[in-house]
C-alpha cells in the first residue's frame, strides 16, 4: 500500500497518525468517491494494537499539554488556524472529492469555519473565567482543569467542520485527542494531523486512527485512560458507546440527528419560507439539523407548495465541483439504497410524491417532497438523511407545536412567522436544543449546542465545552485566614 495517495492534485497521507508519526497497518479498506465511484485509495485499517498505541500516546503527552499555560495553547491554535487557511483550497478539493458536497461551499463556507473553530476556542480558553462570590463570607473560585485523553468520533456528512467542533475544544481545554473520523471520509482528517504538526502542536496530543467503527470503536470507547468521549451519529451506535462507556463512567457528549419541523405560519412572508424550505436539500439532505418536517398552516399551503416545487425544480444536481451545481450525491450506495426504500415504502402506504421520488444515475437522489402523510408514517417519525421532505397541514398553534414535538427527536426547530409574538409563544413549547426564527443554520460557536430526548446528551459550545473537556473545580477559602472552619 502506497503511503500517500493523491486527490486531484493534492497529495494525502493514508497512515494513521500516533504519537508524532505516521504509522501504517497490515489492513486497509477502500476509500471511494461518491461523485463518480473512483476509487480514491487504499486507507491504513486500524484495530486494537493501533488504538491502544493512540490511547498511550495521548496519555503521555497529556501531563504536559495540560501543563502548558492558556496563552502558549491558544497560540498553538491559532497557528492551526493559519494552517488551514494556507491550505483552505486543498482541503476544500480533497473534501468535495471524499464526501461530494459541493465544491463552492467547501471554500467559501465550511473550511473558513474549521480555521474560525480554533480560533473562537482559542480566544475563548483566554477569557474563560467565572466570577468569584462568596458564601457566608467564604469565597468562591470556579475554574476548569484539563480531563485528560479524550476520543472523538465524527461522521461523513461534514468532516473536517464538525471534528474540528470538537478537537478545537478539546485542545484548548487542555485535553489529549484520540480522533476516529468516518471510514467513508477519512482524508482530511490525515491533512488535519499534518497542519497540526506544522503548527507546533507537540506529538501525541492529537491523534488520528482511521477505521471501522465495530472494529475500532469498542476499543475507544471502552479503554479505561479514557477519560472524554464525543460522538456525532446515529442513535443506535450512540446507545452501544455508552454501554461500551459504562464501566468506566466514561463522560459522553453525543449529538444523534434528528427529524426536525420547519412551521409556516400563515403570517409568515412566503419567499422567505420557502427560501428556508428549500435550503433544507442542503448537502443533498445530509444534515442532521435539516428540517425535513414542513408543517404548513392550512390556508397558505396551496401556495407555499406551488412555489416550493417552482424553486425546487430549477435546482441543478450534478458534480459537486461545478460551480452552477445546487446538489451533490449522496455519500455510498449504501445510504443510497437506504433513502429510496424509506420513499418506495412511503409511498406505497400512501403517501404523494410532489416533487422527485426516484434515484438518478450513480449515487444522485432526486430532491424529493411527499405529502398526504400520516403522523404516525415511518417517512414521519424515522431520519432518512438524504433529499426526502414531508408536507403536513395545521390549522392553529396547537396542531403545530403537537405535530412538531410528536417525534423521538428534540434537536432542532425553524419557525417562519411575521408575528412576533407568536414566535415567543411558539418557541417556549417546542422540544429543540436549538430553535431558529426566519432563518436557519446560524450557529454562533458561544451558544450551547446539543439535542433534546434521542437527539442527544449534554451541549458544548462555548463555556459548554469547556465544561464537558474539563473537571469543573469549585475552591471555596475563608475569609480570616486557615483557621476559620466556617
Amino acid at each position: 500500500m502506497p503511503d500517500k495517495i493523491t486527490v486531484a492534485g493534492v497529495p494525502v497521507d493514508t497512515r494513521h497518525w500516533i504519537g508524532g508519526r505516521r504509522v501504517a497497518s497490515a489492513e486497509t479498506f477502500t476509500d471511494v468517491s461518491p461523485i463518480d465511484g473512483r476509487v480514491l485509495g487504499e486507507i491504513a485499517r486500524g484495530g486494537a494494537a493501533e488504538v491502544e498505541a493512540a490511547v498511550a500516546a495521548a496519555r503521555e503527552a497529556f501531563p504536559a499539554w495540560a501543563a502548558t499555560p492558556r496563552a502558549e495553547r491558544a497560540r498553538v491554535l491559532h497557528a492551526i488556524a493559519d494552517g488551514v487557511e494556507k491550505r483552505l483550497e486543498e482541503l476544500a478539493i480533497v473534501e468535495t472529492n471524499d464526501n461530494g458536497a459541493l465544491l463552492r461551499s467547501h471554500r467559501r463556507g465550511v473550511m473558513p469555519r474549521v480555521a474560525h473553530n480554533f480560533r473562537f476556542f482559542a480566544d475563548w480558553l483566554l477569557t474563560l473565567a467565572h466570577e468569584d462570590f462568596e458564601t457566608r463570607g467564604h469565597t468562591n473560585e470556579v475554574s476548569w482543569d484539563p480531563a485528560g485523553p479524550s476520543v472523538l468520533i465524527t461522521p461523513w456528512n461534514a468532516p473536517l467542520m464538525l471534528a474540528t467542533w470538537k478537537v478545537a475544544p478539546a485542545l484548548a481545554a487542555g485535553n489529549t485527542v484520540i480522533l476516529k473520523p468516518a471510514e467513508w471520509t477519512p482524508l482530511t482528517a490525515s491533512l488535519l494531523a499534518d497542519i497540526a504538526a506544522e503548527a507546533g502542536l507537540p506529538a501525541g496530543v492529537l491523534n488520528v486512527v482511521q477505521g471501522y467503527g465495530s472494529e475500532i470503536g469498542d476499543a475507544l470507547t471502552s479503554h479505561p485512560d479514557v477519560r472524554r468521549i464525543s460522538f456525532t451519529g446515529s442513535v443506535p451506535t450512540a446507545k452501544r458507546i455508552a454501554a461500551s462507556a459504562a464501566p468506566n463512567l466514561t463522560p459522553l457528549s453525543l449529538e444523534l440527528g434528528g427529524k426536525s419541523p420547519l412551521l409556516v405560519f400563515a403570517d409568515a412572508d412566503l419567499d422567505l419560507a420557502v427560501d428556508l424550505a428549500v435550503e433544507q436539500y442542503d448537502n443533498a439532505g445530509q444534515v442532521c439539523l435539516a428540517a425535513t418536517r414542513f408543517l404548513v398552516e392550512e390556508s397558505v399551503a396551496e401556495e407555499f407548495t406551488r412555489r416550493f416545487v417552482e424553486r425546487a425544480s430549477a435546482l441543478t444536481q450534478g458534480d459537486p465541483r461545478e460551480e452552477t451545481t445546487d446538489i451533490g450525491p449522496n455519500i455510498h450506495p449504501r445510504q443510497l439504497e437506504k433513502i429510496d426504500g424509506f420513499v418506495r415504502r412511503a409511498v406505497a402506504d400512501g403517501a404523494r410524491v410532489v416533487v422527485g421520488g426516484h434515484p438518478g444515475e450513480g449515487q444522485y437522489y432526486a430532491p424529493t417532497l411527499l405529502t398526504d402523510v400520516a403522523q404516525d408514517s415511518e417517512i414521519v417519525q424515522e431520519e432518512v438523511f438524504g433529499p426526502v421532505l414531508t408536507l403536513q397541514t395545521f390549522t392553529d398553534e396547537d396542531e403545530a407545536v403537537r405535530l412538531a414535538n410528536d417525534t423521538r427527536f428534540g434537536l432542532a426547530a425553524t419557525l417562519a412567522t411575521g408575528d412576533t409574538e407568536r414566535a415567543a409563544r411558539v418557541t417556549e413549547r417546542l422540544v429543540a436544543g436549538t430553535v431558529w426564527v426566519n432563518c436557519f443554520f446560524v450557529r454562533d460557536l458561544q451558544a450551547p449546542f446539543g439535542g433534546s430526548r434521542h437527539s442527544g446528551v449534554g451541549r458544548e459550545g462555548g463555556t459548554w465545552s469547556f465544561d464537558f473537556y474539563c473537571d469543573v473545580k469549585n475552591t471555596v477559602t475563608a475569609p480570616n485566614g486557615w483557621n476559620d472552619h466556617g
